[in-house]
């Protein structure tokens, strides 16, 4: 499902940046879409603008920055408060994510971060004390992303 919003420089743009924004230049993103890196510039300037591309956000190995427990807490809210109740619990220390879901039941998903046991405890009594319905909590072993690319661009696998 392609949006209609997209050419294929700007798709293959956007796959770009999610595979490496921070190490591939304006050159290598022109020379990879058939563009100058003047137009690549530009057009990521307009993506930006439109709302397409609302930030970048370095990979963090919360481990190796001294978080060595990472846990998903899956929460149920009610449907007129997900939107409110998940930016509060973003506000919780140690919460580096939520994502709201489309469902009536374990609609919120809280991640969160810490060094120990306590920690934990303690986010989950902070998510509790907001209203969030904690279903379950599990421990994240790891997590795999890759950029997506079906955009409708072929030459961003190039």
């Amino acid at each position: 499902m392609p949006s209609d919003r997209l050419d294929d420089v700007d798709a293959g743009i956007l796959h770009l940046l999610q595979r490496d924004a921070r190490n591939t230049t304006t050159t290598e993103m022109g020379d990879a879409v058939g563009v100058s890196a003047s137009t690549v510039g530009n057009r990521i300037q307009q993506l930006e603008e439109d709302g397409i591309i609302d930030g970048y956000h370095p990979r963090i190995d919360y481990h190796d920055a001294g978080f060595p427990l990472r846990v998903l807490f899956v929460c149920t809210a009610p449907i007129p408060e997900r939107s409110e109740l998940s930016e509060r619990a973003l506000q919780i220390d140690g919460v580096v994510d939520v994502k709201e879901i489309m469902t009536g039941v374990e609609n919120v998903h809280v991640e969160a971060v810490a060094t120990d046991r306590d920690d934990v405890t303690v986010i989950g009594e902070d998510i509790d004390a907001l209203g969030l319905d904690i279903v379950t909590q599990k421990l994240v072993k790891n997590e795999h992303i890759q950029p997506f690319d079906h955009f409708g661009d072929d030459t961003a696998d190039e």
